[in-house]
Order: structure tokens, then sequence, then C-alpha cells
């Protein structure tokens, strides 16, 4: 098992990264927030899971931060919650968010991530609340690192696109909800984009 992968990022995704690390590239799953963590850097650290599903091909996800890490985890403990949901959840809102969500019991807001209901929801909350309750979350607001960097509106547009048809939504909504969300805020950053999208899908 791995713990991380340090290493040039060769190909970056807003869903997945490939991290060359001694000319052998890693594809790693990542959430929205890991991706504007490292969009702006050259090289990266990142903390991985390896997940695994009987009679399918393991599948590696990856993290900016040991906190986003455990969280995952502790999202795929619970029942009904697999990788990619649990990816969902941590693109749709930011650790501070989705604590105050569990802490403050509100499921009507967790079960608007896509693939997950109301009783999956209300089962995270019933099972996380008390632990992440001691679950410390840093002040260091990840999309920071994005200050700067420009985007064209097209490229923005596209990657969007792209990140939400890889997670799983139709292409035709998709570029519907990103054509919305960029006409009402045109100097959105392409995260912010895709994260305005997965609460309107």
């Amino acid at each position: 098992m791995f713990d991380y992968i340090s290493g040039k990022i060769d190909e970056l995704q807003p869903a997945a990264v490939t991290i060359d690390n001694n000319g052998i590239g890693y594809y790693i799953n990542i959430s929205l927030q890991t991706f504007e963590a490292i969009s702006a850097l050259s090289e990266a650290r990142i903390y991985v899971h390896q997940y695994s599903i009987r009679d399918e091909l393991p599948v590696m996800y990856g993290f900016f931060t040991r906190q986003e890490r455990e969280l995952f985890r502790m999202l795929i403990n619970v029942s009904g919650v697999g990788g990619n949901t649990a990816r969902m959840i941590l693109s749709t809102f930011t650790l501070t968010e989705l604590k105050e969500i569990i802490s403050a019991g509100k499921s009507h807001i967790l079960k608007t991530v896509k693939g997950l209901g109301i009783k999956t929801a209300e089962k995270i909350i019933v099972e996380l609340r008390d632990k992440i309750a001691a679950f410390g979350v840093e002040e260091d607001d990840i999309r920071s690192d994005r200050q700067g960097h420009i985007i064209v509106d097209n490229d923005i547009y596209e990657e969007a696109l792209s990140a939400l048809t890889m997670l799983g939504f139709s292409r035709q909504a998709s570029g519907k909800a990103v054509k919305h969300i960029m006409s009402e805020n045109p100097s959105a950053k392409v995260e912010d984009v895709i994260r305005l999208a997965l609460k309107k899908l």
C-alpha cells in the first residue's frame, strides 16, 4: 500500500492527475479540491488510497492533504458509499463545508450530491457525526493556490465540461449548466464553475 507518490505532474485534469515518478506514470483519481491545490504546480506530493472492488482492477484515489484522505476513508467506511461517491462529495463541498453539514445534520444539503440518496446521506450523518466533531480542518483555503492563474473562457468551458462528463454527468446537461454558470460568473475559475455545476446537476 502506497502512502504517497511524489513527482512531476505529467498530465492534469479536474478529475485525475498523472504523476511521473522515476519514469513511471501513476494515474490517480482526484477530487476538485486536490485539483485546485495542485493546478499551479509542476510537481506535487499526492497522498493515495488504493480502492479495490472484487473482480475489477484497483483504482487509486489521491489527495493533496492527509486530512482530505482521512475524510475520504471515513466516507467509504459508510455502507453504500463507494470511492466515486466519496470523491463526488469531496468535489462538491470543501472540507470545512462538509464538516459543518455533517455536524449540523443537514442531510437535505448532502443528498444534493449526484448518486447520493436521502437514506445514504442520513446514514453518513449518523455514522460520522461524532467522528467528524473531532476532525480538525485547517483553514487553508486551497483555492488560494489558483490566484492569478488565467484561463481563456473557452478553455474553462471545455475543461469544466470534460471534468463533469468524467464524473458521470451527460455532456448535454453539463454543457447547459456550465454555460449558464459562466454567463452569470464570467470571471469564475474552472474549479468554481465545476463546483457550482455539481450543485445544479
